[in-house]
């Protein structure tokens, strides 16, 4: 079969490493095309046109705005574009703002707005000239619309049919792109492209996965975090029909059947002696005592502007605030589900993974195999939230696979999901603010003490004395104009629990604290909240825009009954400006009622403003979630929470509305997928004191006994 390549590399040039791949060839046959950085583009001689996805999609809709990108250069519809998943390939599909080949950090639109677009346009390009030499015209005289290129006359050629003869030019050095006036679908509403297989029930998850010859497996691994297998008597285990083999790991059993819950079953049965280790001791008081005393430690400098020592001895009053967040698990709504199976000739992988090329390097390493021997076939991913950016349960499913003779598809239990997770750290925030005799915020010392996701997971981002880019994320640059600033990072040591990422990561992290004190100086200097940080906020127009509109759509100076108010946030996160309002009753028996959630956002140039209203919904609703009850604790070394009963969600009966306005803007696209998550929590807190006068300054809410009506 024959076919159009595309490759289009930023920054690498040359086209060695896309040939490569097309070489290889996917696997149902079609031509692949690539840029090789971020996307492939592959047209048959049926027209089918392939777009091979740089990044996986785990519901935020990120594919279907890729695809956008380049069907809009390309100038066809969404009908007539097809997506495969990228391979591990850190040369192609490299994430210009991860550094690394993965899914996160709501960048998968901001990192690929340039060079999917030229990709999309070089293709069109090839396509033009490819008819203008069959035809001997002027390739300026040409246009392409829905997949054909057409000439003045009205003859017209199918992209299929050009392929093969446009895949034998170069793509030109100048790739004019559209302006903006020209988009057909950028900026519109458009259809998401997994929306009907998922309503209909054909979209196949990890979870759902079955092939040839394969057997089940679930695991009981060690409860504390460096525990190992004792011993096991596994006969009762065996005695539950369904049940095949049992395989003993370093730190866990695994059960193997003919399905799932015939594994669930067997592993409810094991009877497992184990070592638990030096972490058994280790209880969530001991661990919130090593994280106070080490902030009284002096920490790793992050930023510093103007002496901030002088303005807090000249002020006319100090302000001081803590805050704490606490350990949270990811909770997805799939949990951890890998297909693995090690054959004489390859390792073959069924996953959904942010990390593809991560998921290939464990496989290898696990089953003792070069790496080219490592087969990743990604799929869909039923919610992550971070999870899935790491390998552990990639891990144990090779471990398992490895002594069998067969494929297994390990799926890990609720319990197991939630009790052995790596969780977003603890963190204890400190703030000493100096104003002057009218409220005026002069500056600030911003002290923040946690434990380091980098650290574990890259270390070479971490500096030498410790600071992790991660936690002081927006708060090492706030976007209030101070005249004096400090802020400091104290690394905390990990001990029973693993730290890692969680949906909306280092902003999330910092925008709690530092609008929840920002709102506090409002307070103390009796000024309305809104007008304090408008004041505050003279560098950033696009910040005093979002806040404006977001305090007009919510009819922030309007009256309220009794024992209700309103909260504000406002924060550049992600490349996005977002203003968050909050307004809620609360009664005497510390139940609160959210009547609505407003939130004004500029994302840049928006891709499609039906997602993007829909994300904002969904990570504002998630975050709250969070805000309301979510906290992980741990008693003997073990993490006490195990199941939805005890790490409560928001019910669909409890969501309140959340009113989304989109400004418009011309600017390069923001990340819009973990904006919202980040913007709830101070929003609501500081709702809570409007109405109560309560000022909180830990989370969850129900950690101080509210909860909602």
């Amino acid at each position: 079969m024959g076919g159009l390549v595309i490759a289009f590399s930023l920054p690498y040039s040359g086209r060695s490493a896309a040939e490569q791949v097309i070489r290889e060839g996917p696997e149902d046959g079609r031509m692949a095309t690539a840029t090789a950085l971020d996307a492939f583009i592959s047209i048959d001689r049926a027209g089918q046109v392939v777009f091979t996805v740089p990044k996986i999609e785990m519901g935020q809709g990120a594919q279907s705005g890729l695809a956008v990108m380049v069907a809009e250069e390309l100038e066809i519809d969404l009908d007539q574009i097809a997506l495969r998943e990228a391979p591990p390939n850190e040369k192609l599909y490299n994430d210009k703002l991860l550094n690394f080949q993965a899914t996160g950090g709501s960048t998968s639109i901001r990192s690929n707005w340039d060079q999917l677009r030229r990709a999309g346009a070089a293709a069109r390009l090839l396509l033009i000239s490819a008819a203008a030499r069959q035809w001997q015209l002027s390739a300026d005289g040409l246009r392409a619309a829905n997949g054909r290129v057409i000439a003045p006359d009205g003859r017209s050629l199918g992209y299929g049919e050009l392929a093969d003869a446009a895949s034998q030019l170069t793509v030109p050095e100048q790739i004019p792109l559209k302006s903006p006036g020209e988009y057909r679908l950028i900026g519109k509403p458009t259809r998401r492209l997994d929306t009907p297989a998922k309503v209909n029930g054909s979209a196949q998850f990890t979870i759902d996965l079955t092939v040839p010859g394969m057997k089940y497996a679930s695991t009981a691994a060690c409860p504390v975090l460096g525990g190992r297998v004792a011993s096991v008597d596994d006969s009762d285990a065996r005695a539950v029909p369904g049940v095949r083999q049992i395989v003993r790991l370093e730190s866990a059993v695994a059960v193997i059947g003919d399905h799932t819950w015939a594994t669930f079953a067997g592993v409810r049965a094991l009877k497992i002696e184990w070592d638990y280790g030096e972490n058994a001791s280790i209880d969530s008081a001991q661990m919130e005592k090593t994280l106070r005393e080490a902030s009284s430690r002096d920490g790793a400098l992050a930023n510093q502007t103007g002496d901030i020592a002088a303005a807090l001895e000249s002020a006319a009053n100090n302000v001081e605030a803590e805050y704490h967040q606490p350990f949270l698990a990811h909770a997805a709504l799939e949990p951890m589900t890998c297909v693995a199976q090690v054959r004489p000739d390859a390792v073959e992988l069924w996953v959904g993974t942010q990390v593809p090329v991560l998921a290939q390097m464990t496989a290898a390493e696990t089953a003792g195999r070069p790496l080219e021997q490592v087969i990743v076939n990604n799929q869909l991913i039923g919610g992550a939230f971070g999870r899935r950016l790491e390998v552990d349960f990639i891990t144990q499913a090779v471990d398992i696979a490895r002594h069998v003779d067969f494929p297994i598809k390990l799926t890990w239990t609720r319990e197991e999901d939630t009790t052995h997770d790596l969780y977003r750290p603890q963190y204890l925030d400190r703030f000493r603010a100096a104003v002057d005799e009218q409220g005026r915020l002069k500056g600030w010392h911003h002290k923040i003490v946690g434990e380091s996701v980098m650290a574990r997971y890259a270390p070479a981002a971490v500096s030498p004395d410790g600071l992790d880019p991660d936690a002081i994320e927006v708060a090492a640059h706030p976007i209030y104009s101070l005249s004096a600033l400090r802020v400091d990072y104290v690394p905390v040591p990990p001990t029973a629990l693993r730290p890692s990422w969680w949906r909306g990561v280092g902003p999330l992290r910092s925008t709690f604290a530092l609008e929840s004190f920002i709102d506090e100086l409002a307070h103390a200097a009796k000024r309305d909240p809104v007008e304090y940080r408008m004041t505050l906020l003279g560098g950033h127009p696009r910040a005093q825009a979002v806040l404006r509109l977001a305090a007009e759509k919510s009819g922030w100076s309007s009256e309220l009954p009794a024992a209700s108010g309103r909260g504000v946030a406002v924060q550049q996160v992600f490349g996005s400006y977002l203003a968050t309002v909050v307004e809620l009753n609360a009664r005497q028996d510390k139940t609160i009622g959210i009547n609505r959630i407003v939130v004004a956002i500029d994302c840049g140039q928006v891709m499609n403003p039906v997602s993007v209203s829909s994300q904002i919904e969904g990570g504002t609703l998630f975050g709250l979630s969070a805000a309301l009850f979510n906290e992980v604790s741990v008693e003997a070394g073990r993490v006490e929470q195990t199941n939805f009963h005890n790490y409560r969600q928001l019910r669909i009966s409890e969501a309140p509305p959340v009113d989304v306005h989109i400004v418009n803007s011309g600017e390069a696209p923001g990340g819009v997928g973990e904006a919202g998550t980040a913007m709830i929590a101070p929003a609501l807190l500081n709702a809570v004191f409007a109405a109560t006068g309560q000022r909180l300054r830990r989370l969850p809410l129900v950690h101080h006994g509210f909860n909602l009506s």
